[in-house]
């Protein structure tokens, strides 16, 4: 391409690049700009000359994930990128996207735990190397667009997505978000940068019923001050390029067609300038599902003008259609200019006009299999281990003769990858449905299969080649089995099937029985599946109302009690651990989420004291669905906070509090806080106070604490939060060690919206609040804010330093 065209000059700014460029295209090409091409086969994309001619704006490499080789991604990405700057008339490229929560869909990328998982390790630099891991693999096969940070913030664990979220809290999730999106939107050695995609705009996890993509009947209140936090934070301090809207209707709004969530709030008030992409079949849902839109068109045109820039995976609303409207001047030409100078502007911004294609072979290489990849992947599996009870039997004994291990999960490292993982996104395609959404098998019984698991309607994944596929993306993988025997060969570990990860057959429950009442301590591993399409038990699409074990694993762990055996639980799944009989009979319970595949290891390493547990629990855990939504920053007056003259302190049948408390977590020593100091106890509005502390490691080992910093506004012209998360920190010291931990907190963090829906800094007392959990606070100051100030909601504080 000539040099001469002036949008070719790099050192004009993006936005002024795309408006040259623009005045240049003709209403085909801008039409071809907001459209996606997706391929159902990366090895045969004849298709897409065809249908699009003019060049595309985004292509999916989401089935990148049946891929065997990176020379067949880099084949494809080449292939498509030629014909679409060819089409275009302007040497225009596509942006390929792909997902990114767990890292990419690629052969030999790197694979991490669940968001939910990594939010337990509470740790943001890691969160920041896991953001940079999965940037620079992608963009090493011309990948660009990264679906991710998932920024949902998820107080209902009957929702099948629980897991990809970093949990309850909008400041942990706007901590970590910022780090990944920082990690994430880096740029390679030749200027070629990733956008990170933030989902799923705005409140996706407030749905009647627990049910993906239902109804969010919400506060405005609730929506800004919770859910919309971490966008925010990731806005304004991790200047993140790209936002998803959800699928969900808000207060009678479909995200993807609310002028209010996308222009209003989105652009206008949150200051967001970067590019806005639907989810898979949402505007399409603007007419089949949501009924807001009476034609395909008409869902186009809407969700234009609320702000949406390309529609995703295929084009239904943004259509020929549309394009007639437009062309007849049925519809403004002015909506459509602004969503392709948005495109435009994005693609010039990630260098794609100079460097269009994947690096060459020995260019990209060298970012697989890397060592240090891998060691970060563990190193986050082992940090999101929460150790939840411990009567003495961890670490286990090193001269431990018989150690009977029981559950499905045990046997294979299937369990290990949870939903938006290569591997769980690879097996989905052989099951029977796909449960993805945009991507869902016809038919209206998705969870109709002939062979299911005993007393569920999930199906039985028990063909060889999910065991060969797993193989083929990590060879030579150990399960928690193989794992145990090869780290602890003096002692005799043996297996028993025990039971399913679902459903009610005790079928097995004689053998583990047998097999237990011969052993010195028994581990048992509990869950479900978590993952995709009709052989897991939770993940997108895959919703459900009870939230414990299943009857088979209850059932076991009552008989394995009468043994008199100790019991160690370790549970993996999407959603946590919350059992009755758990919490009676294991003498040991260990919550391990989806670890990925450095899951093996990282569990052993904390089963034997290798590595000592270090994780915090970042939702609160609910005793049954009944309970839900149970989070521990609820407003004065509510759950546990009821008050006295309102009813009784707790439900007929069960407590108001959870299991497990938010930010619980033990560890294998203790340690003591105290000389709590405040800088400065009259505040105003824009000061910034450092609060300190002198951490002490009172065991005999070393241990890691997360020293957890929270404030609560006294009295409030609005209810407000009892407690609230401000600031954490992991803190590692050896037995006998002191060291002091500082944080500096803004001011700005105590911000609310008024009953004037305006920002409001308010004059009253604060307290300052420190300790190992939300429930187990040790030190206590206070603050004193002086006057009251309005301020911009962009720049408050959102997170303690």
């Amino acid at each position: 391409m000539s040099t001469m065209n002036p949008w070719m000059d790099k050192h004009l700014p993006a936005d002024q690049r795309a408006e040259l460029l623009l005045s240049e295209l003709s209403l085909d090409e801008k039409m071809a700009q907001v459209s996606c091409y997706f391929p159902t086969d990366i090895t045969d994309t004849a298709d897409f000359a065809e249908r699009f001619p003019r060049g595309i704006g985004e292509v999916s490499a989401l089935e990148a994930r049946s891929a065997l080789t990176l020379d067949d991604v880099a084949a494809f990405q080449r292939r498509i990128q030629l014909e679409a700057m060819k089409g275009s008339g302007h040497g225009i490229p596509a942006i390929f996207h792909m997902e990114g929560l767990c890292g990419a869909y690629l052969p030999g990328a790197t694979s991490f735990p669940s968001g939910l998982g990594r939010a337990a390790g509470w740790n943001v630099d890691l969160e920041r190397a896991v953001g940079e891991i999965v940037g620079k693999q992608e963009r090493a096969l011309g990948i660009t667009h990264t679906l991710a940070p998932v920024l949902d913030v998820s107080r209902d664990p009957r929702m099948g997505r629980h897991g990809e979220s970093y949990g309850e809290d909008p400041s942990l999730s706007a901590a970590l978000g910022v780090a990944f999106t920082l990690g994430l939107q880096d740029e390679d050695p030749v200027g070629r940068r990733t956008e990170a995609v933030a989902k799923h705009f705005v409140g996706s996890h407030h749905t009647e019923g627990g049910i993906h993509g239902a109804y969010l009947n919400v506060p405005d209140r609730t929506l800004l001050e919770v859910y919309g936090k971490p966008f925010q934070a990731a806005i304004t301090l991790g200047g993140l390029r790209g936002i998803m809207p959800s699928y969900n209707s808000v207060g009678g709004e479909p995200a993807s067609a609310s002028v209010r969530l996308l222009t209003t709030l989105l652009r206008e008030q949150m200051g967001f300038d970067g590019l806005v992409v639907s989810d898979y079949g949402a505007v399409g849902n603007l007419h089949t599902t949501q009924r807001t839109a009476q034609s395909a068109p008409h869902a186009g045109l809407a969700a234009l003008r609320a702000g949406m820039d390309v529609e995703l995976h295929v084009p239904y609303g943004f259509g020929p259609e549309l394009r007639d409207w437009f062309a007849e001047g049925r519809a403004d030409i002015a909506l459509l200019d602004r969503a392709v100078h948005q495109v435009l502007a994005a693609k010039f911004r990630m260098g794609l006009f100079e460097h269009p294609f994947a690096p060459e072979q020995t260019d990209r290489n060298h970012y697989f299999h890397v060592p240090a990849d891998t060691r970060t992947s563990v190193q986050s599996a082992r940090e999101s281990l929460v150790l939840l009870r411990n009567d003495g039997v961890l670490p286990l004994r090193p001269d431990v003769q018989r150690i009977a291990v029981i559950g499905c999960h045990a046997a294979t490292a299937r369990f290990f990858f949870g939903g938006y993982t290569h591997y769980s996104m690879a097996e989905g395609k052989l099951a029977a449905n796909s449960s993805m959404a945009g991507l869902t098998t016809s038919g209206d019984d998705l969870r109709t299969v002939a062979n299911t698991v005993p007393g569920t309607s999930i199906e039985a994944s028990d063909s060889p080649a999910y065991e060969e596929l797993l193989q083929r993306q990590q060879p030579g993988i150990r399960s928690l089995l193989d794992e145990l025997r090869h780290r602890m060969p003096d002692s005799e570990v043996d297996w028993a099937y025990g039971y399913s990860f679902a459903g009610d057959d005790d079928s097995g429950h004689d053998e583990a029985v047998a097999l237990a009442a011969h052993a010195d301590v028994v581990l048992l591993t509990l869950g479900g599946k978590h993952g995709t399409a009709s052989i897991a038990s939770m993940g997108e699409g895959i919703d459900a109302t009870d939230i414990n074990l299943p009857p088979c694993q209850d059932d076991l762990i009552t008989k394995l009690a009468q043994l008199g055996k100790p019991i160690i639980g370790l549970h993996l799944d999407g959603r946590p651990v919350s059992s009755d009989a758990a919490d009676t009979h294991l003498a040991a319970l260990l919550e391990a989420w989806s670890p990925a595949e450095g899951g093996a290891e990282a569990i052993v390493d904390v089963l034997t004291g290798a590595y000592g547990p270090s994780g915090r629990l970042p939702v609160s855990v609910a005793r049954n669905a009944g309970q839900v939504p149970i989070y521990y920053n609820h407003s004065y007056g509510s759950a546990w906070h009821q008050g006295g003259s309102v009813g009784f302190a707790d439900y007929v049948d069960a407590p108001h509090t959870p299991r497990y408390f938010f930010g619980h977590g033990l560890t294998y020593t203790t340690f003591d806080y105290a000389d709590l100091t405040v800088s400065k106890h009259q505040v105003e509005a824009d000061d910034t106070v450092e609060v300190s502390l002198t951490l002490t490691n009172t065991g005999n080992r070393s241990g890691t604490e997360v020293v957890q910093l929270y404030v609560g506004d006294r009295f409030a012209s609005v209810s407000r939060p009892v407690v609230e998360l401000a600031g954490f920190r992991r803190v590692t010291l050896e037995p006998g060690h002191t060291t002091k931990v500082s944080f500096q907190l803004d001011i700005s963090q105590m911000a609310f919206l008024d009953a004037a829906m305006r920002w409001r800094i308010e004059a009253g007392e604060v307290d300052v609040m420190v300790g190992a959990s939300s429930q187990d606070l040790r030190l206590t100051d206070t603050l004193s804010i002086v006057a009251d100030a309005l301020i911009d909601g962009k720049t408050r504080g959102f997170y303690a330093r």
